[in-house]
């Protein structure tokens, strides 16, 4: 009967084990969501156009991300009263780093079309997925 039991537990924490999420899923999984939520709270009308990556190819992917992690430094609140939980988004957010290949791209921030902050954050929530 002990035996049962011990295997029983086993079973159950390797199970747990499997299927826990890494630390890495999970924080892409909250600065996806970040990103969600900075979309409805940005200021769009009368904002600064950025330039936006879409669809880079595998060795671009670096400047991407560093493009988008620029571009979130100049999005603003669109009231004032949502100012804490903005800031606080665009932190976690921030948080976000990618490890490039070493390949060198030819693609600068500068080549990517100017788009409005919530197509720039629709672009950039993609990315993530």
């Amino acid at each position: 009967m002990k035996r049962m039991v011990i295997f029983c537990m086993l079973f159950f924490c390797s199970t747990m084990v499997l299927t826990a999420a890494s630390p890495r899923t999970v924080k892409y999984r909250q600065i996806h969501q970040k990103i969600l939520q900075l979309e409805t709270m940005v200021k769009d009308k009368d904002a600064e156009l950025l330039h936006t990556p879409e669809n880079p190819v595998e060795g671009c992917l670096y400047t991407a991300v560093a493009c988008f992690k620029k571009g979130i430094q100049k999005l603003q609140p669109a009231s004032s009263q949502e100012n804490a939980q903005f800031t606080k988004a665009i932190r976690i957010v921030n948080k976000f780093t990618y490890r490039g290949s070493g390949q060198q791209c030819e693609s600068t921030c500068d080549s990517y079309e100017k788009k409005t902050p919530k197509e720039f954050l629709k672009s950039f929530a993609n990315l993530m997925q």
